[in-house]
């Protein structure tokens, strides 16, 4: 293979590589006429898997006031009517629309009874992410994926703030001892991303009219690695690493003024 072929070939993966990483890159608001709904609920299908939990193991009076002993994880919640909570929908293919409107909460972390709260947050790429811990104890917020940071939190209601200038996922973790603390963060280009409720119900407005595919995103929740070894400390601690994360997708037509059903089974297969 000549040269000039073989720089060809690694200028056209760099290419699809760029426009993997940086999707929705040339978004563009507009000026929105008679705009559609999408509207619809996530439902657990088939036998609910184990759901994992982990020791408390430090801090019990502030991180576990009732005495529970374990905390859940969080990766996995299905409400008493199978709906599917903090699974991400988003528009895959829409490249114009309405301005950036994502709600506030999704855009602040809180660091309270040694949870992350929210468990999923959106953050427009760009923007900052705003954190402060609740907790009479150190914690520390440590990013890694589209962004990368390890931010201690040695107060208490002290905000701090981050950019997040790459759309992508960024995961979570406490590297203060409370190794079952852990979230994600969507860093996203356009503002047609939402988390489905308790209920595992969601809605995305004001969208233009048109055909496009909708995504439904949920974190991974099974445990695949109890032990790892930090950097940090230069020991192997346990902390649960969990499975990748899934993508269910669908076809969708929005009409002028409409409000179309998009509904999602999810399942372990």
């Amino acid at each position: 293979m000549s040269q000039a072929v073989r720089f060809a070939l690694l200028s056209l993966c760099l290419l699809v590589v760029a426009k993997n990483a940086t999707p929705q890159s040339d978004y563009q608001v507009v000026s929105l006429s008679s705009p559609g709904t999408i509207a619809g609920m996530v439902k657990w299908s088939g036998p609910l898997p184990r759901i994992p939990t982990f020791t408390i193991n430090k801090d019990p009076e502030i991180c576990d006031p009732e005495s529970q002993k374990t905390r859940d994880l969080e990766r996995l919640i299905v409400g008493p009517q199978g709906g599917v909570a903090n699974t991400v929908l988003f528009l895959r293919n829409i490249s114009r629309g309405k301005a950036m409107d994502l709600p506030e909460p999704r855009r602040f972390l809180d660091q309270k009874q040694c949870r992350y709260e929210p468990h999923i947050l959106l953050v427009p790429q760009s923007a900052v992410l705003r954190m402060k811990s609740s907790d009479a104890t150190l914690h520390t917020v440590h990013m890694d994926g589209a962004a990368t940071y390890n931010l201690p939190f040695p107060f208490t209601n002290q905000t701090i703030s981050r950019p997040m200038p790459s759309a992508g996922l960024v995961n979570l973790r406490c590297n203060g001892g409370h190794a079952w603390m852990n979230a994600e963060v969507l860093v996203v280009p356009h503002p047609y991303y939402t988390v489905t409720d308790e209920s595992g119900r969601f809605k995305l407005k004001d969208v233009p009219p048109g055909e496009y595919e909708i995504v439904a995103w949920h974190e991974g929740w099974k445990v695949v690695q109890q032990a790892v070894f930090d950097v940090l400390t230069e020991r192997r601690i346990q902390r649960p690493v969990f499975s990748e994360p899934k993508m269910w997708e669908k076809k969708v037509a929005v009409t002028a003024n409409e409000k179309v059903a998009v509904n999602f089974l999810l399942s372990e297969n």
